[in-house]
């Protein structure tokens, strides 16, 4: 039998399978390959600035501007309006954190440029540009009484908040409206019309009461686009309970001084036609010398009734006409008989010493008169309210 030749190939060395595979170990391990790596972070980032106000393009300008930082710290941040000036603001001690410390304008852009270091030195700055809401209307609160230094006031007077627009959310109006009075006495504000609020104690302010009054409306969403102007504040101080006691049945005024009686006068008050009204008045104005016109409440020239005077002593005691005053036509009457046009007439002696005594605030209540009870709308009508019905004008529950 012819035997078969067999070739023998060499193998191959046993060294190189090994480089292969280890090759190949390392490329499935190495962190630059493909899927499977495994990123690593750099040791030092650089920082990440955020700026951020609440309500995207319409930031309430009461709302701070507010600058943080990751991964650093800020070293400088400016916040200016269209003029360039800078907006104050306040950084955190650690760096991470800034925030404006100044209310802001409506309908304005302010412009934010901020930047953070990092532990390596590097540097990061962000732009943006801050847009403060535009409202349909602003509402400017004047205040009675009106805000001064040394306020002096009687016990009769409410404060008085009228807008020049008409006020929708009147709960978030008087949410914004704090009074804070010392000794503490309950009290409530009441809408007297959609632009008119005011705010009453219970019973009379006590003698001595000191009262402090934040109009903080400034920012204030009061419904339909209108917002609050402005902040305004009223401080005033109560001074002694002077109370004035007219009866159309006596024809006589008597005069209370911290409850105290004191003095009475003969009075003369509106005649059948023109009674005076009852209840509780409050003296809003006072004058030496006052021209008294009749065409001021529709009596004009030519029409029965009219008058124009120039009467003395004369406090307004009702936006309606009425006045305590001296009248010398009416001397005779006074203590007798009714036959003014509404006002409480006073001989010279009586009015001038009314007049050096009571001011401001301080209280007349008219009883048998005749007449209607005063409106609470009318200057001021407050006191005409029994105290439940008074705290339903309130938007608060």
């Amino acid at each position: 039998m012819q035997r078969r030749k067999v070739r023998l190939i060499p193998s191959r060395p046993i060294f190189a399978v090994l480089a292969v595979g280890a090759v190949v170990g390392l490329n499935a391990c190495s962190p630059s390959g493909g899927a499977g790596s495994v990123p690593t972070k750099s040791p030092d980032p650089a920082p990440v600035v955020d700026i951020t106000a609440a309500g995207g393009d319409q930031v309430n300008p009461t709302t701070p501007i507010e600058v943080s930082a990751h991964d650093g710290k800020l070293t400088s941040v400016t916040v200016t309006n269209p003029s360039g000036k800078q907006v104050q603001g306040a950084m955190a001690g650690d760096g991470s954190g800034w925030r404006t410390t100044e209310v802001l304008g409506y309908d304005t852009d302010y412009e934010v440029t901020a930047t953070a270091a990092g532990k390596a030195g590097k540097t990061t700055t962000q732009h943006k540009t801050i847009h403060t809401l535009t409202p349909k209307a602003k509402a400017y609160p004047s205040l009675i009484p009106v805000p001064k230094s040394g306020n002096d006031v009687g016990v009769g007077q409410p404060i008085v908040v009228r807008f020049d627009h008409a006020i929708k959310n009147r709960a978030a109006a008087e949410r914004a409206m704090q009074v804070t009075a010392t000794p503490d006495q309950p009290g409530s504000w009441s809408w007297i019309s959609n632009k008119e609020v005011h705010y009453r104690p219970k019973d009379y302010w006590k003698p001595g009461t000191q009262v402090s009054v934040k109009i903080n409306l400034y920012g204030v969403d009061l419904g339909d686009g209108v917002y609050g102007e402005t902040d305004r504040t009223l401080d005033f101080h109560v001074h002694d309970a002077w109370v004035a006691k007219a009866d159309g049945n006596t024809e006589q005024m008597q005069i209370f001084h911290n409850g105290q009686f004191v003095r009475a006068m003969p009075i003369s008050m509106g005649k059948d036609i023109t009674p005076t009204h009852v209840g509780a008045h409050v003296i809003s104005d006072k004058q030496q010398k006052y021209t008294m016109d009749s065409c001021t409440y529709g009596v004009c020239p030519g029409q029965p009734g009219y008058y124009r005077t120039d009467e003395f002593f004369a406090e307004r005691i009702s936006n309606d006409g009425e006045f305590v005053h001296e009248n010398p036509a009416s001397v005779a009457q006074q203590g007798s008989s009714n036959v003014s046009h509404g006002c409480i007439n006073l001989d010279q002696d009586n009015a001038a010493w009314f007049f050096q005594n009571f001011g401001l605030g301080d209280v007349v209540e008219v009883t048998n008169s005749g007449g209607p009870p005063l409106p609470v709308w009318d200057t001021y009508g407050d006191w005409s309210l029994p105290w439940d019905k008074w705290k339903a004008g309130s938007a608060l529950p």
